[in-house]
């Protein structure tokens, strides 16, 4: 599929390389960061990615953690996923978030900050009910499965 992207310079006045994946069949293209910025602990950084995208009609991108990032640093994107909608056109910008207590994280103009994902969206009309129909999960959420307590919810909790 091919996007149409223009490319603004760098800080340092360099057009960044255009977003690739490292390997291939990888979903995430790698975003650079266009400026120099220092994200301290627990502080977040709007980064400026010197790109801009016409994605066509029924697609949307969005801006993902790169999870060596995360791994190694504690840095991840605030509002991740990050949608950008096919008729944004403006520079794709990421909010860094350093959850590390201590270690400032420093970012260099060029360095990959996050991964960005091309998908297909389905337009959407909803209609409105009296009753939702019936599942096996119902109306369970958050935790429902278990994994990180005592187990799941007695029958007393279910309704």
């Amino acid at each position: 599929m091919q996007v149409l992207l223009h490319r603004t310079a760098s800080d340092e006045g360099e057009l960044l390389p255009l977003p690739v994946v490292a390997h291939p069949g990888d979903a995430g293209l790698d975003v650079r960061a266009a400026g120099a910025h220092e994200v301290g602990p627990g502080a977040r950084v709007t980064v400026s990615t010197g790109i801009a995208i016409a994605l066509p009609h029924g697609f949307a991108a969005y801006v993902l953690p790169r999870s060596g990032l995360a791994a190694r640093h504690g840095i991840t994107v605030l509002n991740a996923p990050g949608t950008i909608d096919a008729g944004y056109r403006g520079e794709i910008r990421v909010t860094l978030l350093n959850t590390d207590r201590s270690e400032t994280f420093r970012v260099r103009p060029g360095d990959r900050i996050a991964q960005l994902v091309v998908h297909p969206v389905q337009p959407v009309a909803f209609t409105e009910v009296q009753q939702l129909p019936g599942s096996a999960r119902g109306d369970r959420g958050h935790g429902s499965t278990g994994g990180f307590g005592p187990g799941p919810a007695s029958d007393e909790t279910k309704d």
